[in-house]
Order: structure tokens, then C-alpha cells, then sequence
């Protein structure tokens, strides 16, 4: 029995060791028999901190989350330094900056898709014309084959109408000039349609970044205000300005950069439209010509 003491005491002095107690040799010799229900209470007490142990670093988890949480809602709802609060916080100056480069912006975009439609049509046009006019019996009637829009219709009526008003004081001009410029003149009307609008995009290419660069200035200003009355140099009081000025000049060169591009893009699509309406006019001045000889062709 006493064995069976000693083995119990034994197993309670390695569990007192493995957790952490620390219990003196002298108090081992004098516990009574009955004291082992004693240590084996003890090493209870670390296991039982051990969840309370295991459960105090959760509440440092949630008030992260939560810290996380109200730190996205304010970059979603109260960013400074975004393009609401750009228009919030800007002044009268600021506001009418950005309303004439979205102004500039949509204005450029509207004569590119405009253009790039009419350059289209005019293609369609000159294919109609090649396919329809030049095979018809006779001028008029290959006129009147195209549509009432079609630019090559109004030059074939243009000379077909020189044709029949050379009389009087332009008779005296030359049959074969009189043509000439009748026709010339159709195809710089239709030139000078093909034009439009383009000037407007070289004027907001040449002008939006400058617009930008004058909210740039504008916000520096803010910037130095907000210095000198905080009295101190904080990012708090000059990144709104700051970020203000920056967005004035990437909307310039966002508004910019495409009106240069379609500048570019149209004048050489233009180009190619002019060249058929040329060769076009060329050739009916020469049918022109020819049909005044043989009136029964005309």
C-alpha cells in the first residue's frame, strides 16, 4: 500500500514539474498520505487559465477587424481626395475648370464619332458612284441613280448645270474652263464639309492642357492658403489641395490626347475621301466635255 502511496506521489511531483510548479523537496517528505488529492488540484489551475489563456488574444482579432472594417467604409464614403470631394470642397473657380474640360471632352468625342460616320457614308457613296453612275447611258440619269445625299450626285449636278447657264456674260469664259470651275467649286464645297468640326478638335488639343495646368495653379494656391492659416506644413492640410491640383492636370491630358489622336486620324481619313471626290470630278469633266460634242449623249 505504501508503494502505491509513494508511486501516486511520484506521478503528482512530474505533473507539478511539467506544468510550470514548483513544489520544495521538504514539503514532500512531511505531506501526509491523504495530501495527494492537493497537487493533483494544482496543476488544474494552469489548465484551466489555459483557454482563458487561448481566449484573450481574440479580442484584439475582432477590434482589428473592426478597425479594418470602419477604415474601408472611410476611404469609400469619406475619401478627401477623391473626384466627389473634388467638387465638393472646390470653389467656383475649380468647378468651372472641370465643367469646361468635360464641355471640351464631350465636344471632341461627339465630332469623332460624327466624322468617322460621315467618312463612312462617303465611302459607301463613292462605291455607289463607281458602280451605278459611270454605268447609266447618260450624265443625268446616272445622277439621278445616286441618293439626293450623296456629295458625288451634287457634283454631277454642279457641272451638268454649268453646261446648260454658259450663256450671256459666261458665255464669254471658255466652255472647257467654265466646266472646269464649276466642278472645282462643287468639290471645294464638299471639301469644306468634310472639314468641319475638325478645328474644334485641334483647338481643345492645343487648349485642354492648359486648362489643366490653370486648376493645377489654382489648386497650389489652395495648398499655400491652407499653410499659411494652419500656420504648419501637414500633409493634412495640403493633400487635399495637392491632390486637387493633380487631378486638374491628368482630366487636362485625359481630355487632350485623345482630340490630338482623332485630329490626326480624321485629316488622313479626309484625305482619302477628298482624293475620290477629285478623281471623280476629273473624270465627269472630261464626260462633260465629250458629251458637248455628241449632244445626244448628254
Amino acid at each position: 500500500m505504501s508503494k502505491l502511496i509513494r508511486l501516486a506521489l511520484a506521478a503528482a511531483v512530474a505533473a507539478i514539474a511539467l506544468s510550470g510548479a514548483f513544489v520544495p523537496a521538504a514539503a514532500l517528505a512531511q505531506t501526509p498520505p491523504a495530501a495527494p488529492a492537493a497537487p493533483a488540484a494544482e496543476p488544474a489551475t494552469p489548465a484551466a487559465a489555459a483557454p482563458g489563456a487561448a481566449s484573450a488574444p481574440a479580442a484584439p482579432a475582432a477590434g482589428t477587424a473592426s478597425t479594418t472594417a470602419s477604415g474601408k467604409n472611410e476611404v469609400v464614403i469619406e475619401n478627401p481626395y477623391g473626384l466627389q470631394a473634388l467638387w465638393r470642397g472646390g470653389d467656383l473657380v475649380a468647378r468651372l475648370t472641370l465643367l469646361v474640360l468635360v464641355l471640351m471632352s464631350a465636344g471632341s468625342w461627339y465630332v469623332i464619332v460624327t466624322k468617322v460616320y460621315e467618312q463612312s457614308r462617303m465611302g459607301r457613296q463613292a462605291r455607289a458612284a463607281a458602280k451605278k453612275f459611270w454605268g447609266a447611258p447618260t450624265i443625268q440619269k446616272g445622277a439621278e441613280s445616286l441618293k439626293k445625299s450623296s456629295p458625288y450626285r451634287f457634283i454631277a449636278e454642279s457641272g451638268l448645270e454649268a453646261t446648260t447657264k454658259h450663256e450671256g456674260l459666261l458665255g464669254n469664259v471658255d466652255l472647257n474652263t467654265w466646266i472646269s470651275m464649276s466642278i472645282q467649286r462643287a468639290i471645294d464645297n464638299v471639301s469644306g464639309r468634310l472639314q468641319d468640326g475638325l478645328a474644334l478638335l485641334a483647338t481643345v488639343g492645343s487648349t485642354a492642357p492648359f486648362v489643366g495646368l490653370f486648376g493645377t495653379v489654382w489648386g497650389v494656391y489652395h495648398a499655400l492658403t491652407a499653410i499659411g492659416i494652419a500656420g504648419q506644413a501637414s500633409i493634412d492640410k495640403v493633400a487635399g489641395p495637392v491632390g486637387e491640383a493633380l487631378i486638374m492636370t491628368a482630366i487636362g491630358l485625359a481630355v487632350a490626347v485623345p482630340a490630338v489622336l482623332g485630329y490626326n486620324w480624321l485629316i488622313r481619313r479626309n484625305k482619302g475621301c477628298i482624293d475620290d471626290v477629285r478623281s471623280f470630278g476629273a473624270d465627269l469633266h472630261a464626260v462633260l466635255l465629250s458629251s458637248q460634242q455628241s449632244p445626244a449623249r448628254a
